[in-house]
Order: structure tokens, then sequence, then C-alpha cells
């Protein structure tokens, strides 16, 4: 027990040691592709519906999602199958899905696409279906590109006597290189003048500074400058062939971006709290104590004297309390991020209360950190 006891406060000292150390390094240099991205170079999302078949009596229900057995019915019209009006299709080997997919920038026709399948209705698996030819289409309404081919499914399930067991979704699958492109999406860059734009991904002003004369010193004259936090105009060549070159010598320019600010995150459905090593505490007192109360409710029998006529009743004997531990008065208080650590650790509070003493240390003024609620 000892020896447990001392090896976590060994591996304490040296995970608080590395903290340390990293907080005390100075920032390293990245490269600008790393920090920004070029206008326009981005990706296109794609959706679609389809039809997954095979499947083995594990479809949807047609009488509680009725669109699936319409979607077939038009399906087989545009085959050249008639479907009498009014016939009852029990098919359980069909599935209704939705099929995703991201179109990468300068995607050209002939290029292969993953896709992600999932069903909208209420089939119990999708293991062992085929996705039928379904067009994705793009937020113009534009077809982009066709998908077709055998999911993989990463789930698996059983079920036997009235119990079932299942390790995994079962109703979503992808299909690697399922979708086709048949049109592109129209990029011209540089098109005005060779003007081109780089977008940091997160705005600050610092960083955008140091990029411009980053660039400007690496090419010897000034071809970059900044609009704002965030873009920064490049006066690039009109040429294509040199245009990529010039763009690619841009992404490969080190930059030291500036230390983030001082901020707090906090995770209310998960009680994950992250710091950064900027947060620090001015000196405040925190009194912490727990409110519970406990209601216990005891069931008893009331039974009548023999002969008494009387009915035997249950009887609920409920017992409410109400503990509050005693909350006394510590100081905390941090320059740096062990310290403030430590300061929030000697509270003894768990996670989600000690969500609420950052929110009322934010309050108070003492929390010099942006608090973010994700």
């Amino acid at each position: 027990m000892c020896v447990d006891r001392m090896a976590k406060r060994a591996f304490r000292w040296l995970l608080l040691s590395a903290m340390l150390m990293l907080s005390a390094m100075p920032a390293q240099a990245e490269r600008i592709r790393d920090l920004a991205s070029f206008g326009g170079v981005r990706d296109n999302v794609l959706v679609g519906y389809g039809l997954v078949v095979g499947l083995d009596n594990s479809g949807d229900q047609t009488t509680q999602a009725p669109f699936t057995g319409q979607s077939l019915s038009n399906m087989l019209s545009q085959l050249g199958i008639t479907v009498p009006p009014g016939t009852n299709m029990q098919l359980r080997n069909v599935a209704a899905v939705i099929v995703t997919a991201d179109l990468p920038p300068f995607s050209r026709p002939g290029q292969r696409l993953d896709v992600t399948v999932s069903s909208v209705g209420n089939a119990r698996s999708l293991r062992g279906g085929t996705l039928l030819m379904t067009p994705l289409k793009g937020a113009d309404g534009d077809t982009y590109a066709i998908a077709q081919g055998n999911l993989l499914i990463g789930g698996v399930g059983a079920e036997a006597g009235g119990s079932s067991v299942q390790i995994n979704q079962q109703a979503s699958g992808r299909i690697a290189g399922g979708a086709m492109v048949e049109r592109e999406v129209p990029l011209d860059l540089g098109a005005n003048g060779g003007l081109l734009e780089l977008e940091l991904k997160e705005a600050d002003f610092g960083t955008a500074q140091r990029v411009v004369s980053a660039i400007n010193a690496e090419f010897g004259q000034p071809v970059a400058a900044a609009r704002n936090a965030r873009v920064i105009a490049l006066d690039g060549p009109q040429n294509a062939n040199s245009r990529v070159n010039f763009m690619a010598r841009v992404e490969n320019v080190q930059v030291t971006p500036s230390e983030a600010a001082a901020r707090v995150v906090l995770n209310s459905r998960t009680g994950s709290i992250v710091l950064n090593g900027k947060v620090m505490l001015r000196q405040a007192a925190v009194a912490h104590g727990n409110l519970s109360i406990v209601i216990d409710t005891d069931v008893g029998v009331s039974q009548p004297n023999p002969f008494g006529g009387g009915e035997t009743v249950v009887v609920e004997d409920t017992e409410i309390s109400i503990e509050q531990q005693p909350g006394t008065l510590k100081v905390v208080e941090g320059a740096n991020l062990l310290e403030v650590v430590d300061a929030l650790n000697s509270l003894g509070a768990t996670p989600a209360d000690l969500m609420s003493i950052l929110e009322a240390l934010k309050a108070a003024g003492s929390l010099r950190a942006e608090l973010e609620i994700i």
C-alpha cells in the first residue's frame, strides 16, 4: 500500500516537473501552412439519399418507414419495373440511408472519395449491405459525385431467445473510395491580378504582424500586407506555375506565433476542465461545502386483527434529512500554471463543483483568464 502511494506521489511530481519544463520553454516556430490556409482552398460537403440492399432481414419496416417503400418503387420504375398501386411490400432487406462525403479542393472528375452511410429509418443493422447508385449534391443542388459500393460496418451484434448484445454502432458505416467525382468545383486562385488571401486559423493581431514580416523578409520585398487580425493579402505572380511555386514557398516560411491568451475551458457535459499555461489567480478566499438531501422511504404492511373485518394495506414511512458539510475559507493564489493547479486542488472540490468555483472566481476578478464553456 505504501509502495503504491509513493509511486503515485513520484509520478505526480514527475508530471508537475514536466509541466514546469514545458511552460518554461520558448514558443517554437511553425510553418505558415500549419497556421493558415489560402482563401478559397477548402473542402465542400456533399449529401445524398439512397438505398442499401442485401441486408439479412435487418432493414426498415415499411409500415413504420413508408418512404423506404416509396423510394424502392421509384427506383424500380426507372429500371422498367412497374409495381401495382397499393402493393404492401414487406421488404426487410432494404434500408433508406443518407450518404455524406467531403469534396477536397482541386478534385477532378474520376477521383474517388470516401463516403459515410447512415440509416434514416428503423433498420437494425446495415451489415452486409450494398449501397445503390446515389447522387451526392452540394449546397447549390448540383450533383458532384456518385456513390455506390459495399459497406464496411464496425459494429457487431447478436440476439437469441429474447436476449441481445451489441458492440459499437451498426446503423452506419463507410465505403472507402465509394464515390466517384463527376464534376469539379471551379476555383481560380489569383484571378484578380494575382492577388491571394492568406487566412489565419485563429485571428490574432500579433501573429498576423509576424506572418507579414516573415513573408516579406523571405521574398526581400513587400509582397504581404495584413488586412485585419485574420486575413493577409499577398501579391502573387499572374502565371499559374509561378503562382504555385510562390504559394509553396509561402507555406514553408517559419513563423513564431504569438502566445495564446489565458483561457479556461469547461466542458459541462463531461466535467472536463482544461487550463493553458497563462492562467493566473489573484489572491482570493474561497469557502466550499456540499449540501445533500437524503430521502429514505420504508415500506411496511398494516395487518388488521383477526376477524376485525379490515383490509391489509401498504404503509410508506418517509424520512427526509438534510446534511451540509462545513466549508472553511481557503486562500487561493497562483502566478503560474503549477501554482494555480495546486491552489485549486487544495479546495478538495469535485470537477462539477470546481466549475462553479471558477465561475465565481472569474466574477470576483481573481481568475485572470477567459472562461469558455462548451
